[in-house]
């Protein structure tokens, strides 16, 4: 054994000193990296770690030494000719489909009209299994549009050309995420807009030089609107060439203070933002960068997790609230919202240094059983992504607790397979067991494709299993490393691209501004897009934190690790731990949270009603980073008990007895012993009982890393 496999990725930002200059893209960047308007460089400063280099990566060499072919099943219809397919992101669902569907925002709901767009306040309803808000217009404007393509986007901005019957463009609407406005711009002919809600002059609110500012109130929310002075008559809007319109909703009991930011922000509209991240040993930070066109300051809000634990001041915040199926979102005025998340650091083995011997008897045993019955490995990228890492962890565990001899043959068999997939030309002759690159989807699709993931769902969960396995089981195999090199790093690049390029869009599975993945690839659902297992989102940012550390990639271990930590605090916020005492949850009757979408929170999952289902899926595979999963100890019995209401013969029932086992001592003592009783058909096919038996006495021996729990 050596001490590489595993230890934690030293590359993290301690070591983080190069400084990469920030670039404001006017008018929002193509996934090209190109900019709609002339870039300039940003010089506001943020707090916390520096920011970090970017990974350099020969992305053209990549793909082109991947077999090419056309498999996906994705068809973007109102998508600029030139942009890379935005699968996966909150406002997939304006691209894809027969009817855009409504997109969340936040705090407003937005959705495109035959004519125009809709902006919308979305009101929670909570009920025993659900918080839904749909979007419901308060304001409708009609542009006289006949038609619309979505002509930039970046990593929270989105932007929208309406065009007229013969495909001139009449104006582009910008929404983006955290920014209360819709803006309209004029096309070059100038524009004229009919709102559908009866706006008069505000009252209270200081309008910038040149415009005013109207509000309106329909269906029991506020609305405020600023265009140029003169231009509003009655329920017609006339804009000059370049001119703008913004609606936005109001907040709660608005002051004039929150009034007149907002105002003020209308007036000079969002085009783009930009993102840094930084991270050192003790956080990840996350700046999103609102661009206005004329560079004047915005106004945005934060969602809960934003605001967890020791946050960087922000100035003019708090000035007012909105609600939302998240809990309170706060506003604030200023273009930079910067998010730091306590550092959760890739790791590979389990630390199992002070585990008793008689236990490590027991675990070295129950590996040999495990190797014994691992069955074939599936050929669909799901399953076969989650037989492969269950294997390599079993290698790595039985090596650890010095079973070398009896699981070598796994390590040999796991390899081999590991090197099928690996292989860029197996598509060429097979049809599963390998990746394609598909040039009009812009990604990487396996074959045999599973859950959709040919419609680009589910792809991080699913490349996250074999870049871990990847990064296990090539740690000390310097040529293993190098024949599973061009293809883990394609993989890498599909999912965490950090720079957009022409063949892969930036950060195709993760969202800045949410603070986590989405999981659906076209998001058709008027609900916007949803993510479930976010365990298995944080395994596909660890697994790529470990190929990075296998693969000698610091940069991309600093991305992984930034990844990785954002990921596990939006999930203690969403997803395991929620806030039960925010307001938004009065009338929900669960402890976890396992369906987020856009604009509705589920006590449900896709594939089962049981309760085990819901708490499982937000654990899976309970790999060694899990410890950020720990936390308060009567907050983990609670859901360990509503998720094994039958006791422990259930689905999923291996990882809630790891689960449980983070709750104390006493607990972890009796997970050992029902690990040890649990039938074997109670143990999922992407886990072993010898790793179980290890997590236990692993957390209980205090080898388990976890976060602050406050």
């Amino acid at each position: 054994m050596t001490a590489r496999r595993g230890t934690v990725i030293g590359i993290v930002a301690a070591v983080v000193a190069v400084v990469v200059a920030a670039v404001v893209l006017l008018g929002g960047r193509g996934t090209d990296g190109s900019t709609n308007q002339a870039g300039v460089a940003r010089a506001a400063s943020v707090e916390g770690p520096e920011d970090a280099a970017l990974p350099e990566v020969d992305t053209q060499a990549l793909v082109e030494g991947l077999e090419q072919k056309a498999v996906a099943k994705i068809a973007p219809v109102r998508l600029a000719e030139g942009l890379v397919p935005p699968t996966n992101r909150w406002f997939s669902g304006l691209v894809f489909g027969d009817e855009p569907q409504p997109v969340f925002p936040l705090p407003a709901s937005f959705g495109l009209t035959d004519s125009g767009f809709g902006v919308g306040m979305p009101k929670p309803v909570t009920s025993e299994k659900a918080i839904v808000a749909p979007h419901v217009p308060g304001v409708t404007v009609d542009a006289g549009a006949q038609d619309v393509r979505i002509s930039a986007y970046d990593t929270a901005t989105v932007s929208m050309e309406l065009l007229d019957g013969e495909g001139a463009v009449l104006g582009t609407v910008v929404i983006a995420e955290g920014s209360p406005f819709a803006s309209f711009t004029a096309g070059d002919s100038g524009a004229s807009l009919t709102l559908d809600a009866a706006f008069t002059p505000a009252e209270g609110a200081t309008a910038a030089e040149g415009t005013s500012v109207a509000t309106a109130t329909t269906d029991g929310s506020d609305y405020g609107l600023v265009t140029p002075e003169g231009a509003l008559e009655g329920s017609s809007v006339t804009l000059e060439a370049g001119a703008s319109a913004t609606v936005y909703p109001l907040p709660q009991d608005a002051s004039d203070e929150a009034l007149t930011a907002l105002a003020e922000a209308a007036a000079d509209p969002v085009v783009g933002s930009e993102l840094s991240y930084g991270v050192n040993e003790q956080v990840a930070r996350t700046t999103i960068g609102y661009v206005t066109a004329s560079g004047s300051p915005s106004a945005y809000v934060t969602m809960p997790h934003h605001r967890l634990g020791e946050q960087p001041q922000r100035a003019d915040c708090a000035i007012g609230e909105y609600a939302s199926v998240y809990g309170t979102l706060e506003l604030c005025a200023g273009s930079t919202l910067t998010t730091w998340a306590p550092t959760v650091e890739p790791q590979g083995e389990l630390d199992l240094a002070d585990i008793p011997e008689d236990k490590l008897t027991v675990i070295r045993e129950q590996v040999a059983k495990d190797v014994e019955s691992t069955v074939p490995f599936p050929s669909d990228t799901y399953f076969g992504g989650k037989a492969l890492n269950r294997a390599a962890t079993l290698v790595v565990l039985g090596e650890q607790v010095g079973a070398e001899d009896v699981v070598a043959p796994l390590r040999e068999k796991v390899t081999e397979t590991l090197l099928e997939w690996a292989d860029p030309a197996r598509c060429g002759t097979e049809e599963a067991r390998c990746f394609v690159y598909d040039d009009a989807a812009k990604g990487v699709v396996g074959l045999t494709p599973s859950f959709g993931s040919d419609e680009f769902n589910d792809h991080h969960f699913h490349y996250g299993y074999f870049l871990a396995a990847a990064g296990l089981l090539a740690a000390d195999d310097e040529d293993l490393k190098d024949q599973l090199a061009p293809v883990m790093d394609v993989l890498a690049q599909d999912i965490a691209a950090v720079t957009a390029s022409e063949w892969f869009p930036e950060l195709r599975n993760f969202d800045v501004y949410a603070g986590h993945a989405w999981a659906s690839g076209t998001s058709p659902f008027a609900d916007g897009n949803n993510q479930e297992s976010s365990s298995e989102a944080i395994n596909a940012w660890n697994g790529l934190g470990l190929w990075a550390a296998t693969s000698g990639q610091d940069e991309l271990g600093v991305q992984a690790t930034w990844l990785t930590s954002a990921e596990a605090a939006s999930t203690k916020a969403y997803w395991t731990d929620p806030d039960l005492e925010d307001p938004v949850f009065e009338g929900f009757d669960h402890e976890v949270v396992s369906l987020n979408w856009g604009g509705k929170r589920d006590y449900a999952t896709w594939f089962s009603p049981d309760p085990g289902a819901m708490l499982g899926i937000l654990l899976l595979p309970m790999s060694p980073v899990s410890g950020y999963l720990a936390g308060a100890p009567e907050g983990i019995r609670a859901r360990v008990a509503e998720g094994t209401p039958d006791g422990w013969e259930a689905k999923f029932s291996d990882y809630i007895l790891a689960y449980s086992a983070l709750a104390g001592p006493e607990d972890a003592a009796t997970a050992w012993d029902e690990a040890q009783k649990l039938s074997d058909e109670w143990i999922d096919d992407g886990n072993s009982r010898a790793y179980l038996l290890a997590w236990i006495a692993a957390v209980e021996s205090g080898g388990v890393p976890s976060l602050p729990t406050s």
